[in-house]
């Protein structure tokens, strides 16, 4: 190499890094809106729970969600953390994001690495690109927020399946990723959502089918209050289809009390 050519290349590297570093006072959504076509990525703590190869494979909630493909045939380490994000801008949109779990960043000349971010920064700014944004990239903030550390995120996806002025399929991917938080209150939300009249009819239908993927002594008893008052007869039928996939005795004791009364 020539020393005018390493010159340049000294100068691209040394741009490179300064771009990738962060800049005092500046948000995640800053540091993004900066780039006009390009690659960002950043990092950020993944929950006790969460493991990925880095590449095609991330399992979370002791095992329950497998996300990604995976193979019968043979077993990669499942590292815990952290979550990457490789986010595509486009004239100064995100358009894209990739989700990872684990792994090393390689080395790129093109790609904006902001770094190591707080989990509550990175929820913040997904939650934010969720609201905001229009097509898929909406639903693909969704799912990497529900992986990060210490940030308790149902309440967000309660009020993104609830805004009617988001696309359904944003409100309904929040709807799922709400049946897979942990906890009552949880459940409780997703209640609420099926028994909302001016709700959008899918999104309550996701919202069911949400409550019957929750452990059956909190998804159970909501789905039989369903089938037992909700006014909707077709909420009511797949409040039913579902406690019959369930398997569980007190579905079956409400489908005897339903048939003798039907008699």
């Amino acid at each position: 190499m020539t020393s005018a050519a390493k010159l340049v290349s000294s100068a691209a590297a040394v741009a490179l890094a300064v771009a990738a570093q962060p800049v005092a006072g500046q948000s995640i959504a800053e540091r993004v809106a900066a780039v006009e076509d390009g690659k960002v990525r950043f990092s950020y703590a993944a929950r006790p729970d969460v493991c990925g190869n880095g590449r095609n494979h991330i399992s979370f909630g002791e095992g329950r969600i497998t996300w990604r493909g995976h193979s019968d045939d043979w077993e990669s380490d499942c590292e815990h953390g952290p979550v990457r994000l490789v986010l595509r801008v486009r004239r100064g949109e995100v358009r894209d994001i990739d989700t990872y779990v684990g792994g090393r960043w390689r080395e790129s000349s093109s790609a904006i690495d902001i770094g190591t971010v707080p989990a509550s920064a990175a929820v913040d700014y997904l939650i934010s690109v969720a609201e905001h944004s229009e097509g898929d990239v909406a639903e693909d903030a969704i799912f990497p927020l529900v992986l990060a550390d210490g940030v308790t995120v149902w309440p967000d996806l309660l009020r993104l399946a609830r805004d009617n002025s988001l696309r359904r399929d944003t409100r309904k991917t929040a709807v799922f990723w709400l049946g897979q938080a942990a906890g009552e209150a949880a459940t409780a939300g997703l209640d609420s959502i099926v028994e909302e009249p001016s709700a959008d009819r899918e999104v309550r239908e996701s919202a069911i089918f949400a409550l019957s993927q929750r452990p059956h002594d909190e998804g159970v008893p909501a789905l039989i209050r369903i089938a037992r008052t909700n006014p909707d007869f077709g909420l009511r039928k797949k409040a039913l289809f579902w406690l019959g996939q369930s398997g569980d005795p007190r579905a079956i004791d409400l489908f005897e009390e339903l048939l003798l009364t039907n008699q």
